[in-house]
């Protein structure tokens, strides 16, 4: 989860671009574990000489240590592993889940931040043919934790029904449906999330990170040292991102293949975001992508259909949206006749009040829409799913002053089962709180010159690794990331990119839709061919 508007907020929506080099010439240290050995200067400062008896510290022999460095007070713990046994139905998997960072230096050998990850590996696998997948979140400014616990990890999170209120007990479950079988698991907390942390002062190294490009860097030089680190460069490697992630994910595996030396399989992008300019100013994109999400909630409401609304029960308004609704809105308002046709339809299939839709022209904003869709019973959808509904806490306001009843509620369960499985299951104690989902990161990220947008390098990697592949899982009822755009932007793609290297799946449910078990288990069977 956890992507996030700026642009619209009450709702972030965030704009995005371009690399700084200045990874080119860096290199990353592990954190230390226990087997690895402590730099001289922190070995000193931990056992420092003792003083003779009866004398003072001073110069020379018996001195007091001098004070550690401003990197070495803010180090991250030494690496933690342990042993673990997971008892599934139908089979035990035993692993060594480890968790710790990796230190990441400037080009001058300066220590900048270390980035923390947690790690999953399968006992007595032949590590040469066994997949290893790095998974990370989005926001800018979310940790791993959503695609952690509530989608791949070992253990799992209820986070949809009753497992969707803030007073939730955070119980970590053995989760079935863990992608543990088939592949490694490398969950990495960009600097700023969980318990990531920069080790260097100064607003220089925080722009580096903050921004569109110095995130890619990291995060690829992350993974190339984990690699390395784990003796892994062999494995068949996968890249998996969410929401954010889909501008992430494209460009760190650019990265991987040109800049780091690292070939990539496959590319899994969960609710993805891949192009901001569409989400942005006064493009007209946004009302034609966002309008099948926003009749599947109507439907779903109505109880139009058997059952949930699937895909296939919204032929019709994709084909609407990119014909005649999509001709219509460009004719503009000063076409009378086709503002009226357009603003009754958007009413009929949204079942937005008629009177509501023609005052705003039948172009709904995901706010009005989130807000009038069941206003005259004070409440107010889900941003993340819409098909969630909360009440408004000011119904009467002429302002939009709510949350999302689909995602604000995850905050306190997903923070307390990730501090939960770092201390007590992993054995890992950081200083410091964990940040879930930091509002300091997402307001700090540079987005470049311009809205951000990932398909080019989409193209670039698809075409220079022909055997590489690509799967697109998006919720119905998403409305922060629709999946409409997906299936748009990958209709653009060159025929290199044919159905057997990319494919879009869509599942009902929201941004995410892991949470509901029927989209989990059929998303897990979809990840699963792909690393076959």
């Amino acid at each position: 989860m956890a992507f996030r508007f700026t642009a619209t907020r009450p709702m972030r929506l965030a704009a995005t671009l371009l690399v700084v080099c200045w990874v080119s010439g860096a290199h990353a240290e592990e954190a230390s574990s226990p087997t690895s050995q402590q730099p001289a200067a922190a070995a000193a400062a931990a056992t420092p000489s003792p003083s003779p008896s009866g004398q003072k510290g001073g110069a020379g022999r018996g001195a007091a240590a001098p004070a550690p460095s401003a990197a070495e007070q803010h180090r991250l713990p030494p690496d933690s592993t342990t042993t673990q046994t997971l008892a599934l139905p139908g089979r035990t998997l035993n692993f060594t889940a480890t968790a710790g960072s990796i230190r990441i230096f400037d080009d001058k050998g300066e220590p900048q931040a270390d980035i923390a990850y947690t790690s999953y590996q399968l006992d007595g696998a032949d590590r040469t043919n066994r997949p290893v997948t790095f998974l990370f979140n989005g926001g800018p400014g979310a940790s791993s934790a959503w695609l952690q616990f509530g989608d791949a990890g070992p253990w799992r999170l209820s986070i949809g029904g009753d497992g969707a209120i803030s007073s939730a007990s955070p119980d970590l479950l053995p989760n079935a449906e863990t992608w543990l079988d088939f592949t490694d698991l490398v969950f990495i907390d960009p600097v700023g999330t969980g318990y990531s942390r920069f080790v260097a002062s100064g607003e220089d190294v925080r722009k580096r990170f903050f921004s569109v490009d110095g995130d890619v860097n990291s995060i690829a030089l992350v993974i190339r040292r984990w690699l390395e680190k784990y003796d892994r460069l062999l494995s068949p490697k996968f890249v998996a991102g969410e929401s954010y992630g889909g501008i992430r994910g494209p460009k760190i595996v650019r990265n991987l293949q040109t800049q780091q030396g690292v070939g990539v399989r496959g590319l899994i992008l969960v609710s993805p975001l891949l192009d901001f300019r569409d989400f942005s100013g006064s493009s007209l994109l946004k009302y034609m992508y966002s309008l099948p999400s926003m009749t599947a909630v109507a439907r779903e409401a109505r109880g139009e259909t058997k059952g949930r609304v699937a895909r296939a029960d919204l032929a019709d308004v994709e084909r609407y949206a990119q014909g005649e609704f999509i001709v219509d809105l460009l004719k503009g308002q000063a076409d009378k006749e086709a503002t009226a046709r357009l603003t009754d339809k958007v009413a009929a299939l949204t079942g937005i009040d008629q009177a509501v839709s023609r005052r705003l022209a039948g172009r709904f904003e995901v706010g009005e829409f989130r807000r009038e869709f069941d206003r005259r019973n004070g409440r107010v959808t889900g941003r993340y799913d819409a098909s969630v509904s909360g009440f408004d806490p000011y119904p009467d306001s002429n302002y939009a002053h709510f949350g999302d009843p689909s995602g604000d509620p995850l905050m306190a369960p997903l923070t307390s089962a990730a501090v939960d499985l770092a201390t007590r299951k992993l054995n890992w104690r950081p200083d410091g709180s964990y940040q879930l989902l930091s509002d300091s990161v997402n307001k700090s990220w540079d987005f470049g010159r311009g809205p951000a947008e990932s398909v080019s390098q989409l193209r670039e990697i698809l075409a220079l690794d022909p055997k590489m592949k690509l799967l697109v899982g998006h919720g119905l009822f998403d409305l922060a990331t629709p999946y409409f755009a997906s299936k748009v932007l990958l209709d653009q793609l060159p025929a290199y990119a044919s159905a057997d290297r990319v494919k879009l799946v869509v599942y009902p449910g929201g941004h995410m839709f892991y949470s509901r078990d029927g989209a989990r288990q059929a998303f897990r069977a979809e990840v699963e061919k792909v690393m076959k």
